[in-house]
């Protein structure tokens, strides 16, 4: 059997499985069509209230499941040379599939270029503009990478947990970790600790996930009557490229990788992780859906281990979904403003991207967010491209649903080629959807 066919077969029998929140997502569409004709502030207020309930009942677990989560990892790996090997693996794994990703998404708007149609809508003074603020920038090779680069080492942890500052909170607690390892049998009381946090963490998202289906249906509704169907019109072509980047990405890149670094079946692998990719499209934070990420792969056959080192970093670091976004974006303004793209530039771009994909916070918004940090390499403000911007952001809620579930599939895609590698992988379990454990 094809493998395209055994994907569809397998993404079948999960929104069987997961009947109830696929339902949510089909009626907050079809509820947000009627509201963007017939807007009511009462229903659109209480749809908002139940969307954003959902969201922050599941961000109220993210920091304390990422830090138990990572110190577990690290210190039951305990060899120093296994966590090395892990971690490098990690890097190059995901490494291979953002420079994937950042490839597709820069073929596809140079070929097609999406921004083309758009450019009717620049004044001609304000392209000038901009062409010539990237042509300075250009020669005088402007960025700020390296202070950014700086930023992801706390000055005050405890200000970084305060504020919810997943990177610097990452770079401190796999420092921690580490040195929990390193000290041997005296760290058992406070590993002891974590282990218990996780535990109740994970049945705090066991409960949440009874929540699951309302949350997705009112999310989802919010988005839709926000802008409504019409707006596809104007910017049909930058949605066709950038759907058609992610549906390669998911369905043609992720199922490759698998079957040349591993011995994992991409059908069981994405049905196995349903319920996560569905609340990923509908919250669009891969940081709020990371709970439900870990309850599937552990819950399904990748070994606790493997999960809960990798996911909470993934989470946090990797994004191949939103650097295609963006460099599709960033593409974009640059062909709507009519900005030469010099092979240079193109280069940079696709770089910057890499870039700052890593330093989204896996919240809703962080994707098209982060391309400030592209436009700054470039010599560019968001504010120079005002109009393009506005474009962008028009959509940014349904094009954030979709870069989230494939930023949510990268990781576990990455997981579970990992738990493979190192034998932590139950494939009785994994290759056998009867008897999943139910997540909720």
């Amino acid at each position: 059997m094809k493998l395209h066919m055994q994907i569809l077969i397998a993404l079948g029998l999960a929104l069987k499985r997961n009947w109830h929140i696929f339902f949510g997502i089909i009626a907050g569409v079809l509820v947000g069509v009627f509201l963007h004709a017939h807007p009511n502030i009462l229903v659109s207020n209480i749809l908002t209230f139940v969307g954003q309930l959902f969201i922050r009942l599941i961000q109220m677990v993210v920091i304390p499941l990422v830090v138990s989560a990572i110190i577990i990892g690290i210190t039951s790996v305990g060899d120093n040379k296994q966590l090395g090997k892990f971690g490098a693996k990690m890097i190059l794994y995901y490494g291979i599939l953002t420079t994937f990703a950042v490839t597709i998404g820069t073929s596809l708007a140079l070929i097609f270029k999406p921004g083309a149609g758009a450019s009717h809508y620049i004044a001609s003074n304000i392209a000038t503009d901009v062409q010539s603020s990237v042509a300075v920038a250009m020669q005088q090779q402007q960025g700020n990478i390296l202070n950014m680069f700086l930023d992801f080492i706390p000055k005050n942890p405890m200000e970084a947990f305060a504020t919810g500052n997943m990177v610097p909170i990452i770079i401190f607690v796999i420092m921690f970790a580490l040195a929990l390892a390193k000290v041997g049998d005296v760290n058992r009381p406070i590993v002891s600790f974590f282990e218990s946090v996780f535990a109740a963490t994970m049945k705090v998202t066991d409960w949440i996930m009874l929540f699951a289906a309302p949350g997705v249906f009112a999310l989802t509704a919010s988005a839709i009557a926000s802008f409504g169907i019409d707006i596809f019109e104007p910017i049909a072509k930058y949605l066709l490229v950038l759907f058609a980047g992610f549906g390669i990405q998911m369905f043609m890149v992720y199922p490759i990788f698998l079957r040349c670094f591993s011995k994992v079946s991409a059908p069981m692998l994405f049905s196995a992780i349903a319920e996560a990719t569905m609340v990923a499209f509908g919250t669009a934070s891969s940081a709020a859906t990371l709970p439900l990420t870990i309850a599937c792969c552990e819950k399904r056959g990748i070994s606790h281990k493997i999960s809960s080192f990798v996911l909470p970093l993934g989470a946090t670091l990797n994004f191949d979904g939103t650097a295609l976004l963006q460099t599709v974006a960033v593409i974009f303004l640059a062909q709507a403003y009519q900005v030469p793209l010099s092979i240079g530039l193109v280069v940079t771009v696709a770089l910057l991207a890499i870039v700052a994909s890593s330093t989204c916070a896996g919240i809703p918004g962080g994707g098209l967010i982060t391309i400030a940090l592209i436009l700054n390499g470039m010599g560019l403000s968001p504010e120079q491209l005002v109009a393009g911007f506005a474009f962008l952001f028009t959509i940014e809620r349904i094009t954030d649903m979709f870069r989230t579930t494939l930023n949510v599939t990268s990781d576990a895609v990455v997981a579970a080629a990992i738990a493979d590698n190192e034998n932590e992988i139950n494939y009785d379990l994994l290759n056998n959807p009867q008897a999943y454990e139910e997540i909720a």
